[in-house]
């Protein structure tokens, strides 16, 4: 089982909270400015389904990729349950080819800061520019160094529960300077409520914070032209009081 793997089993009650709507339509949105309002979407990174429900709402064929294959499975039953018509597939963002293009290539929740390393950051940036057709557009969001830099992680603790489980997550922050990285250690608590039995999971996500200079040069070095930056899902600058940024880039 991968660290994803183990995630997928408490990551819809985890992010019960999240605003997925709001960020689908802000995605379709930023995708509308560029003059495309329907057709296909390759998501990277799709997680259990969540923004590909509203992306497939708002009329576009949807494709997603995730490397869990337990998130996939959610994915395609959720899809199964509301009747709408997408198709999911495991894969990794850096590696896989689907022989085809689209229209749009998104990948959300900071699916592009997990590419901690130049290789497979690049190699993430390249499998998007090989699935844009031309004029096709990618959208990605992702950690933002001078944000993190100024506002340094700290120890947070969540709790969040359901009629089957209770959980209570503690992620405690490990700056790594001299990477560019932040190592996040999960350590969490699910305690099923029917029979009091508790299980204990730990997992340390690695997230790259990324600059605006080596974002365009990455992009550029796969023929893709970034056209916009913005801070978390706003149409303002990024800043130092961002600690997320959205980028639209664009296939000539």
């Amino acid at each position: 089982m991968t660290v994803f793997d183990a995630y997928a089993a408490y990551y819809d009650l985890l992010y019960r909270d999240k605003a997925y709507g709001e960020e689908s339509r802000y995605v379709t949105g930023l995708l509308a400015d560029n003059s495309i309002h329907q057709g296909s979407l390759l998501e990277l990174g799709c997680g259990t389904g969540r923004h590909a429900e509203h992306f497939a709402s708002a009329g576009f064929e949807v494709h997603g990729i995730d490397l869990s294959p337990a998130m996939i499975e959610q994915a395609e039953r959720r899809f199964g349950t509301a009747g709408k018509c997408a198709r999911f597939e495991v894969g990794d963002i850096r590696d896989v080819r689907l022989q085809r293009e689209f229209d749009a290539v998104v990948s959300m929740f900071h699916v592009f800061s997990y590419q901690s390393t130049n290789d497979v950051l690049y190699r993430a940036f390249r499998t998007a520019a090989l699935h844009l057709r031309p004029g096709g557009v990618l959208v990605f969001d992702f950690w933002y160094g001078p944000g993190v830099l100024t506002e340094r992680p700290a120890v947070r603790v969540k709790e969040m529960s359901d009629d089957r489980i209770d959980l209570v997550r503690i992620a405690e922050p490990q700056l790594l300077p001299n990477e560019n990285c932040v190592d996040v250690h999960y350590r969490v608590l699910l305690t099923e409520r029917s029979t009091g039995r508790s299980h204990r999971l730990e997992e340390t996500h690695r997230m790259r914070y990324l600059f605006l200079p080596e974002t365009y040069r990455m992009a550029q070095s796969h023929g893709l032209q970034v056209t916009a930056a913005y801070a978390g899902q706003t149409k303002e600058p990024l800043g130092f009081g961002a600690w997320t940024g959205t980028a639209v880039a664009i296939r000539p």
